[in-house]
């Protein structure tokens, strides 16, 4: 997800660290531990030690050296500039600064390296998102043959990849890893607990529609509850059942390359993304090569689930949301829900769970519990059982191949220590984005739960596996995200309607497609666009083939409205 949307607005500082000494051994990795770490690690401390020694050893050669690294605008990445680069530096020698920037500027430092060379930085975190450029571009050195081969001597025995819980995010169709996660979040479904239990609301709503008002499992129950809400008024507030942005600005665009679409059911089933079709509507042949994003190439991204899905965003945003939303960013619609008039969010990022439980808020009881909770989010008419439900954000530690050996593997220590099982537990207590098995399941969040609404119920269960990041199929990322904004901006302001937005997003993603295909820049796995043909043709070829996309358009939109009680659902999760 392109964030920098904590604070609002792009924002760049730059951590200096204190001058490094020649004494950087285990007594600075001691008072690190006693200080910081304390008992919020799922090691104990012969073997945080034991972690710590094996960094000062490796990072011996690099002692002196100055490394840079970047990261996005997020809660967890300013601790690790604040706290842990400082910490690291003093344990190893090695000096690290490291940039917290705007994640659209991530992506343009990243980019620009690619095409030139240039070392701009030692290492970024970026999103994996990336990970179908990454691997057809070939600029990023794969981590798989990196901690085999140059890497080796500076890979920690103790890092453990199988308990990170997003590398299948980042492992390329070669097999292949190329990203390291950092930080992970979900768009997940939010809504006010105490006004869903309030026993008022749930006879009048029963009365209304016939049956239990809950958490919703369709998008037609979640309509109904939109409508239900927006007439109200509690205690003097005029109340909303939707809360949503709509300002033509490239916040809009991640808006729904963040899976809206995929939540309405369109694309094809596959874990973490469709295939041959994915969540962006490209399809891709067996070769993983894509051919198209229009239904007349075999695409979804102009077809009837995408239709479907933004058509009920703007009639929604128009009708549940306030007035203003519809002129809003991200940035300024995020904050909303905890001022106390949303009544619920289909589109909702945990990353906000932090700013969401602070006392004093509307949204939060004055024993510190939070009125609210997360659940999973409802789905559309178009969805079947084996897609994905949603977007689940990445930050990935990726190494540029045009990065020189040295400084690479310097920061590749830096990577390794910011997410050891030494900090991960308290790096996660101050920025909830888990990335290991071990931290979720760690008892210091069994006591924790209560206060944060679900989000550790969510990431221990089984249902988290629906949520991913952008797949493979997307070929070039920054070049195709932002048409997405330019083109739904236009559906969203009405200037043209749906399907005449979509048509003109799938031909703009189709033409950025011919362009790499004409220059060859991707070799045998880069884009090859397919032969045009009309929608019910491409129907029939999916389902000879076992496949879904691109559907044709349902008779009835609005199925049956389901809802389940949010208790029941959570005692319902199993363990994955």
């Amino acid at each position: 997800m392109k964030t920098g949307f904590l604070s609002g607005a792009a924002l760049a500082f730059t951590i200096l660290l204190h001058p490094i000494t020649a004494s950087a051994d285990m007594t600075a990795a001691k008072a690190f531990l006693d200080t910081e770490i304390s008992d919020l690690s799922t090691l104990n401390r012969a073997d945080q030690e034991a972690e710590m020694q094996w960094f000062i050893d490796a990072a011996a050669p690099f002692a002196g050296m100055e490394i840079h690294v970047v990261s996005e605008t997020l809660t967890t990445h300013q601790y690790e500039a604040q706290t842990l680069a400082p910490a690291f530096s003093k344990i190893t020698g090695i000096k690290v600064i490291h940039d917290v920037i705007g994640e659209g500027d991530v992506v343009e430092k990243i980019q620009t390296q690619m095409q030139t060379g240039q070392n701009i930085f030692d290492a970024y975190i970026n999103d994996s998102d990336l990970i179908g450029t990454h691997w057809r571009y070939d600029n990023v050195r794969n981590l798989t043959d990196w901690m085999a081969g140059d890497g080796k001597a500076v890979t920690n025995p103790m890092l453990d990849l199988k308990d990170f819980i997003g590398t299948s995010f980042t492992t390329a169709p070669n097999g292949k890893l190329y990203q390291l996660p950092d930080q992970q979040f979900a768009n997940l479904y939010w809504f006010r607990y105490d006004w869903f239990t309030d026993p008022e609301f749930k006879a009048a709503f029963k009365e209304q529609y016939g049956y239990e008002l809950g958490v919703p499992v369709n998008w037609s129950a979640y309509e109904d509850i939109a409508k239900f809400f927006t007439v109200k008024t509690i205690d003097g507030r005029k109340i909303y059942g939707n809360m949503d942005y709509g300002k033509k600005d490239p916040s809009l665009g991640w808006r729904f390359t963040d899976a809206w679409l995929s939540m309405a059911g369109n694309g094809d089933k596959g874990i973490p993304n469709g295939k041959p079709v994915d969540e962006w509507g490209i399809r891709v042949d067996e070769d993983d090569r894509p051919i198209g994003s229009c239904v007349a190439r075999g695409g979804d991204t102009n077809g009837p689930a995408a239709i479907y899905a933004v058509t009920k965003y703007v009639d929604w945003l128009k009708n549940y949301a306030p007035p203003a939303a519809q002129g809003m960013t991200f940035g300024e619609a995020g904050p909303v829900p905890a001022q106390g008039a949303i009544a619920q969010q289909a589109f909702w990022y945990t990353a906000f769970t932090a700013d969401m439980v602070k006392p004093g808020l509307p949204v939060v009881n004055e024993d510190g519990s939070p009125k609210w909770r997360m659940a999973p989010s409802p789905h559309g008419a178009y969805w079947h059982d084996g897609m994905k439900l949603g977007y689940q954000d990445a930050g990935s530690w990726t190494l540029l191949k045009s990065t020189p050996l040295k400084r690479a593997q310097a920061a590749w220590l830096y990577a390794q220590f910011v997410t050891s099982k030494t900090v991960d537990v308290k790096k996660s207590h101050v920025g909830l984005t888990f990335i290991r098995q071990s931290t979720i399941m760690d008892q210091s969040f069994s006591k924790r739960a209560p206060a944060l609404g679900g989000l550790v119920e969510f990431y221990r269960s089984s249902a988290r596996v629906q949520w991913t990041p952008t797949g493979t199929n997307v070929p070039d990322y920054p070049k195709l995200a932002q048409l997405w904004w330019q083109n739904i901006g236009d559906a969203s302001s009405g200037a043209k309607t749906v399907q005449a937005a979509m048509d003109s997003l799938c031909a703009a993603q189709e033409k950025v497609m011919k362009r790499i295909e004409r220059a060859k820049v991707q070799g045998d796995i880069g884009p090859k666009l397919a032969a045009e043909h009309d929608l019910k043709w491409w129907n029939a070829y999916a389902v000879e083939h076992g496949s879904l996309a691109p559907q044709l358009k349902l008779d009835n939109e609005k199925p049956k409205p389901q809802t389940i009680d949010y208790d029941t659902l959570i005692a319902s999760w199993e363990l994955p």
